[in-house]
C-alpha cells in the first residue's frame, strides 16, 4: 500500500468515526423517546439502501480477480453488512400483559407470516 492509498484510508476511517459520534450523540439524545429513536432507525436504513443500491452496486467488481478481493475483504473484516429488522415477537416481550390472550396469539401470527 502507497502512501496515497494510507492517507485515502486514514482520511475514511476518520470520516467513519465522525458519523458514528454523530449516530452516538443523535442516540443520546433520543434516549428515552421511542418515536425518535425509531424514526433514527429508519434514517441509517434508509441510507444504507441508497447507498447499497447506488454507488455499492455501481463499484462491483468486474472480473474475477477483483471478485476474490472482494470476498476476501468481506470474510477477514466482518461479513456482509446488514441491517437487521426487530421481529414483533421480540418487541411484544417488553409489553405488559394486559392483552387477552387470543389477541396476542393473533398478533403473533401475522408477525409469523411477515418472515
Amino acid at each position: 500500500m502507497d502512501n496515497n492509498q494510507n492517507l485515502e484510508s486514514g482520511e475514511l476511517s476518520r470520516k467513519q468515526q465522525a458519523i458514528a459520534t454523530v449516530v452516538y450523540d443523535a442516540v443520546q439524545g433520543c434516549q428515552g423517546d421511542t418515536v425518535a429513536l425509531l424514526a433514527l432507525l429508519r434514517q441509517l436504513e434508509q441510507l444504507h439502501r441508497e447507498i447499497r443500491d447506488g454507488v455499492f452496486q455501481e463499484s462491483l467488481p468486474v472480473n474475477r480477480r477483483q471478485l476474490y478481493s472482494l470476498l476476501k475483504d468481506i470474510e477477514s473484516e466482518g461479513g456482509w453488512p446488514y441491517i437487521e429488522r426487530m421481529r414483533l415477537q421480540a418487541f411484544l416481550v417488553n409489553l405488559p400483559q394486559e392483552a387477552p390472550e387470543e389477541n396476542s396469539h393473533q398478533i403473533l401470527e401475522s408477525d409469523r407470516s411477515c418472515g
